[in-house]
């Protein structure tokens, strides 16, 4: 693609990694048949392609982002499947990410969507908060089909209906905690809490804490770590995003220097994208190097159980799994069938539904932002899942977790917690009406 950047734009390292990015693009459109939202509206800037020409004349035109660019960018969920479609090598992630960046710092957005989009960031990646938000959403639920009917107010009553009835026992995983290996020792693995994880589902680390535990990993827990920073840059506050990269790189540093950590490891597969990335975020910080050796040890639990010999099952399990291969694990980490040979060895019938190389439509807080494509895209992905026959869902990220569970007659779990229960931990509380 031809770019037409003034050598003054061009001085600007956001402005040059675009033009470098965009010159990649040839627009040969395979990226359109494997993006979610081109399937389901039709239109070309509702594609990669044609938010590449509006994000390109945006940044050539310079100034504030307009409404057209604005409502398109919006519009994607960054679920990455372009980029494994890709045969140019575009990196349509790190573009996005400049692109919105532009957009939160200039775009005129109306003062709810502003409102709106403040407190998602603070309340989010803030566990106590969020929490809070979340204990006091149960009252409002009644307000739901009210807030649905009118136009302005369908993202809260998206987050209404995403808002459990009742919240499961908060994690007491503390910073500083450590878990001995079972046996001789394989490894030690710095473990990421998360933030609405730790709000939504601790459980999840309490089984990888066992799994890993039980099969000769010696787990620590960091203090001071916070939220991974993925939902503000998702959604253009990069600032925030990297101010929460680097507590969280100041947090984990002297812990891997002190004990030799050998992985950082990941139960959300949403968060383990970003933090792989960190290096790339923090490229032009003074912490640059920490980021980038940090990027380098972190990896998705499902990765790095691959190398770990799991026991067999104890008993047969029996039941039909249907694996979700998350966005953010198959397009954005590259990680896709191993999840599901390890439930195949643990004992499961594994099943992968057709068109799984689409997004769910949670995306972050997408699935609040954008209800309508988010909703549509969940009634294909549970269609699809159910053709399956399947018992369970299985997945590996929190946000397709729950929005998986939204209207869903099947029990939905993390890949760890299935693995942790063949192997001789608790059947996950989910799967309690099964027999």
């Amino acid at each position: 693609m031809q770019t037409r950047f003034e050598p003054a734009q061009l001085a600007a390292p956001a402005i040059a990694e675009a033009d470098a990015i965009l010159r990649k693009c040839v627009h040969c459109g395979f990226c359109m048949a494997t993006c979610p939202t081109y399937r389901l509206t039709g239109d070309e800037r509702d594609g990669p392609r044609g938010r590449i020409y509006l994000i390109k004349e945006m940044l050539e035109a310079g100034g504030s982002a307009g409404p057209e660019v604005t409502h398109h960018l919006d519009r994607c969920l960054t679920c990455l499947s372009c980029m494994t479609t890709c045969p140019s090598g575009v990196d349509y992630l790190h573009l996005a990410d400049i692109a919105r960046t532009r957009i939160h710092n200039t775009a005129k957005r109306r003062p709810f969507e502003r409102l709106l989009r403040w407190l998602l960031a603070r309340l989010l990646p803030r566990p106590g908060h969020f929490a809070a938000t979340l204990k006091l959403a149960r009252f409002a639920k009644p307000l739901t089909p009210l807030l649905q009917a009118m136009a302005w107010s369908r993202p809260l009553a998206a987050m209404l209906r995403l808002a459990p009835f009742r919240l499961p026992a908060p994690s007491d995983l503390k910073g500083g905690e450590r878990f001995g290996a079972s046996g001789l020792r394989r490894a030690r693995v710095l473990l990421f809490q998360g933030c609405a994880q730790r709000v939504l589902a601790a459980r999840i680390n309490e089984a990888a804490i066992r799994l890993m535990t039980r099969h000769g990993v010696e787990v620590l827990i960091a203090g001071d770590e916070g939220c991974c920073g993925a939902l503000s840059l998702h959604m253009g506050r990069e600032d925030e995003a990297r101010d929460l990269a680097a507590r969280n790189i100041a947090s984990w540093y002297g812990t891997v220097n002190r004990a030799g950590i050998d992985a950082l490891v990941i139960t959300a597969s949403g968060c383990g994208s970003l933090i792989r990335d960190y290096g790339h975020l923090m490229a032009r910080s003074a912490i640059s190097g920490q980021a980038a050796r940090l990027s380098d040890l972190a990896l998705d639990i499902t990765a790095f159980l691959e190398d770990i010999p799991l026991d067999d099952p104890e008993t047969p399990m029996g039941l039909k799994v249907a694996w979700h291969p998350p966005c953010s694990l198959q397009h954005g980490q590259k990680i896709k069938d191993a999840p599901a040979r390890m439930l195949q060895r643990a004992g499961f019938e594994v099943y992968l539904p057709a068109d799984s190389h689409l997004c769910c439509g949670s995306a972050g807080v997408y699935n609040i932002l954008q209800p309508e494509i988010a909703d549509r895209l969940l009634r294909d992905k549970q269609e699809n899942i159910g053709r399956t026959g399947a018992d369970i869902i299985a997945t590996a990220n929190i946000g397709c977790m729950t929005q998986l569970a939204k209207g869903s007659q099947l029990p939905v779990v993390h890949v760890v917690e299935l693995l942790d229960w063949a192997t001789g931990g608790p059947k996950p509380q989910a799967l309690a009406r099964l027999t």
